[in-house]
């Protein structure tokens, strides 16, 4: 997949999960989920950990507002990818 339409999905993802903030009851349905996207926007041990986060960060109240989805994103294509570009 495109690496420009998985940021899309991350930002749609993190949209939703701030759902949660006028509607509580939503992080039910929203933490295991968005543990079960993650693993498949984000392969591999990075998206295992990212997915452990995300479904922490979603089942805790007040934590909705961070980007989880978005920073993974920010790790995976822009950090990750200039640490082994520097590293060459």
């Amino acid at each position: 997949m495109n690496k420009y339409k998985i940021l899309g999905w991350s930002i749609l993802f993190d949209a939703l999960g701030f759902v949660s903030l006028v509607f509580p009851p939503f992080d039910f349905i929203w933490a295991p989920l968005s543990a079960y996207l993650m693993t498949k926007l984000y392969k591999g041990k990075e998206g295992k950990i990212a997915a452990i986060i995300s479904f922490v960060e979603e089942a805790l109240p007040f934590l909705d507002v961070v980007p989880t989805f978005s920073l993974m994103w920010l790790y995976t294509y822009v950090l990750k990818s200039s640490t082994v570009t520097n590293k060459a």
